[in-house]
Formats: structure tokens, sequence, C-alpha cells
């Protein structure tokens, strides 16, 4: 048996290929929507992907799957367990009519690929409709699975969040009910043979849970014994509490892959390919188009095009684009050529095809006209008479930080959701932005003055100023 993963360090996401090296066959699991990777992966083995499957709707990535029947031709292995909001709606639409090859799985049902078996458990909680995948190498000599795929159900140190059909696809009410069916297929989980090797669709940085190891891989008997959500799942109130609690606000961008996701992932066949401009046609863009610039934020504040939102291409760059692109914008970058090409696969695989056009950022520099530049100041400064009360302190980590305790008088909206919450700023007062210690509100503070807000950003942030023994407001305190 060939087993192989394919790790996506911006996105925390990893899939895997499983092949049988006697009859050249291989899977890919949870793939992502740039296919020829493992298309390449599989074919210096020897192996040719003829089948791919994944563990669930996914939230957070452009699924490859239709991509690959499409290209490809390879037999779809998805879920069909869930209600009928929880149903691929695309398996018949295949472009130019009719339908790809596809089965559809319940809980029990397995497949083979060569002569390894694929059983698929039904793991719900994270989605009604997650799938977990048992794998048997019945060619090499085994009649018991070596390991399971866990997608987004148990990962290295937590399980998957159960809250997103709530604050991401807004189905109202139903992060306690779905943290209780989390429960219950953890209960599942505590029969699993120790032995088991563990491969979970995620490591840390992923926003689809609170504290995912980073070590890539574990065993079933290791998560039973030291990961402490499994632990906690030994009483169904204390589980509930704990999981919901602390969890990161879900960027925006979720919400539309699980809606593309379920629809139909728009087919790709090639990246974009975004024509080299001038500095001064980007600056004088008109409204509907982004400037994404991937220069570090001391570059960006020193001076910037008009507009542009701060973006650094570092593992950061798919969550702040998610989260301030408008669906269907165009996208221009201010990035060095070298790295436009991961730039842009960065953007497909959240699905924002629109990449139209790039500068490098010596054309920024060169720039003849006018640029902008975004004021900071030291967040202690604020106990020395720096404090300015008819500005507005605007805290853009999460609510539980806020919680936990917070500058006075500040508001607080996560950075990943301030594109639904612009409303709620007001206008008519100059915005103090700040986070724990400085590169969250860096990337609001780009995005807010890219909407026309008078931001200055707080360097140092609630970690500086509770150093600096600054006042502190241990609970939610009323808007200024």
């Amino acid at each position: 048996m060939f087993f192989k993963m394919l790790y996506d360090e911006k996105l925390a996401q990893a899939s895997y290929i499983i092949g049988c090296q006697r009859t050249g066959e291989a899977l890919v699991i949870d793939p992502e929507r740039d296919i020829q990777r493992y298309i390449d992966a599989a074919k210096k083995e020897g192996l040719e992907i003829t089948a791919v499957t994944e563990t669930h709707i996914h939230a957070d990535f452009l699924s490859g799957a239709r991509e690959f029947a499409e290209q490809t031709g390879a037999m779809l292995y998805l879920s069909d367990e869930g209600d009928a909001d929880w149903k691929y709606q695309w398996l018949d639409k295949k472009r130019g009519g009719g339908s790809y090859q596809y089965q559809l799985l319940k809980g029990g049902d397995a497949f083979k690929i060569g002569n390894i078996e694929i059983k698929a458990l039904h793991t719900p909680g994270h989605t009604p409709e997650h799938l977990s995948f048992m794998v048997t190498d019945f060619g090499g000599g085994a009649n018991e699975p070596m390991g399971i795929a866990t997608g987004d159900f148990v990962f290295v140190g937590d399980v998957g969040r159960p809250d997103l059909l709530e604050t991401a696809a807004g189905v109202a009410g139903a992060k306690e009910k779905s943290a209780k069916v989390l429960y219950n297929s953890l209960q599942t989980f505590k029969s699993f043979p120790d032995y088991l090797q563990l491969w979970p669709g995620h490591g840390s940085g992923s926003a689809c849970g609170k504290a995912l190891g980073a070590v890539p891989q574990s065993t079933v008997g290791y998560e039973k014994r030291f990961n402490a959500a499994i632990q906690d799942a030994s009483e169904e109130s204390r589980f509930v509490e704990n999981i919901i609690y602390g969890q990161p606000e879900p960027p925006i961008y979720f919400a539309r892959m699980k809606r593309d996701n379920k629809g139909g992932p728009a087919i790709l066949d090639q990246h974009p390919s975004p024509a080299l401009m001038s500095a001064d046609a980007l600056a004088k863009l008109n409204k509907g188009a982004t400037i994404l610039d991937t220069r570090s934020w001391e570059e960006f504040t020193a001076g910037h095009l008009p507009g542009a939102i701060h973006a650094p291409l570092i593992n950061a760059f798919p969550t702040v684009a998610g989260s301030y692109v408008e669906e269907n914008e165009g996208i221009y970058l201010i990035v060095d050529e070298d790295r436009l090409t991961e730039a842009v696969t960065d953007l497909i695989r959240i699905g924002l095809d629109n990449v139209v056009g790039f500068i490098t950022p010596e054309m920024v520099t060169d720039f003849g006209g006018t640029l902008e530049t975004t004021p900071v100041q030291r967040i202690e400064t604020l106990k020395n008479g720096g404090y300015d009360p008819q500005a507005l302190i605007l805290d853009v980590r999460r609510a539980d930080e806020y919680e936990a305790g917070h500058l006075a008088g500040a508001m607080n909206i996560a950075h990943t959701r301030l594109m639904a919450r612009l409303a709620e700023i007001p206008r008519d007062r100059q915005i103090w932005v700040h986070c724990r210690t400085g590169n969250r509100a860096a990337y609001a503070s780009g995005y807010l003055q890219s909407k026309g807000f008078d931001v200055k950003m707080l360097d140092g942030g609630y970690l500086a100023w509770s150093e600096a023994n600054g006042e502190i407001v241990k609970k939610p305190a009323e808007l200024a």
C-alpha cells in the first residue's frame, strides 16, 4: 500500500493519497481544487488516481472533487448522510450534460481501491454528513484496518468544532445540538482499537478547531489518553460547554465555501494569469476591485496605494483575503513576481478566481503619485495622556479573549468578521485598532482604511497594555 499526505501550510489542511501498488490505482481523500499536484505525486509512484472521496462538505477551502471528476473521470465516493440540507447538488451537473460517476455512502458502506478497502463510518457533530474512513490493506495480508482518516472529526489534540452550522452557515440554535451529536460520536471513537493510526484533516493553525496540535498524525490510543476534548467527553454537559467556548470567529468566506462545495465548485481548468500593470493604472482603479498588498507591515504603513489592503504572503494570507475580499470582485496583487503563482494558488483554493493584474513592490516604491500612510501609536502611550476620548477603541481579538479582559470602552469585532459588521463602526470618529500583539490589528487597520475609515493602529496590543499595568475591564463593557 502506498500512503502520502499532502499538506497546505496556509490553510493547515491535509489531503491523503492511498494507492494499491499491485493494481496501480489510487484514491485521494479531501483534495483541494488545484489537482495537478495530486496527479503528479501519484504518477511519480506509478499510480493513477481513479477515485476521490471527502470526509464532509468543507467550509475552509474549495473542494477538488468536482475538478477531478471533470478532468480525469475519477469515481466519486461521497457522503449520503445528513438531511436534505447536507446533500451534494452537483453530481448530475457535468459540464456538457449528464452525471459524474459517483457512489453515495452511508455509515458502514465500503469500497475498494485495488486490494485496499475503505470503509465509511458516520461521525457527525462537526457537520451532519461527516464520514471518517477505516483503511484496511487486504493486499498486504491484513484483515483489520491500519488507520482511520478522521477529517474534521478528531484532530491531534482536539476535535472538530460543532458550531460552524450556526456561526458560519447561519443555522440559528445549531451549535449546542451539534455539540451533543459530536459527544455521541466520540463515544464510538473511544471503542476504536488503540493501535489505529489517525490521519486528521487539519493541523495547527486551522480555524476548524481551537487547540489543534502541530504534530501531523497520531494514533487513536494516544488521542484517547491525551486529547483534552476527548477527555471532556466523559460527561455531556461539560463537553458541550467546553467545546463551544473559545472557538475563533470563522472567517467570512466559510459560508461561501459551504455553499459552493454543496452546490458545485466552479470548474477551474487552469490558474488565472494576472497581467503585469503599471502602478499608475492600479492607483486609478474604480470601486468593485480589491488591491492586496503582500509587502510587510512596515512597508505598508510607510506608504501604500490608496485603497490597498495589507495582506502579507504568509500563513494568514488566505484568511485575510477570504475575510476582506467581496465575492466576484476583481483582485489586484502587489507581489514579488517570483511569488505570483503562490499567491494566485492561495486565492483559488478559497474560490477567489478573479485575479486580474499585479505590480511588484518596487513599482510602489517608484510610484510618482500620492501614497497613503497608516498611523501607528504604541498602546502604552494611552496611559500618559495619549488617549483621545473622541476616538473609538476597536478590539479585533476573539470574543473569549475580549471577555477575559479588555480596555475600558472598547468595542469588540473579530478581525475576520469586520466585513459583515462594518455598519456598526462609526464613521465620524477615529478608530484605534488593537489585538493581542499587533498582527490581527494590522490586517484590520489596512482593511478599515481601505473602506474610508480614519484609522490608527495601536502597536503592542493588549499584551503590552497589560504588561504596562493599564486599566483592564474583566466584564463586557458598554460600547462607547
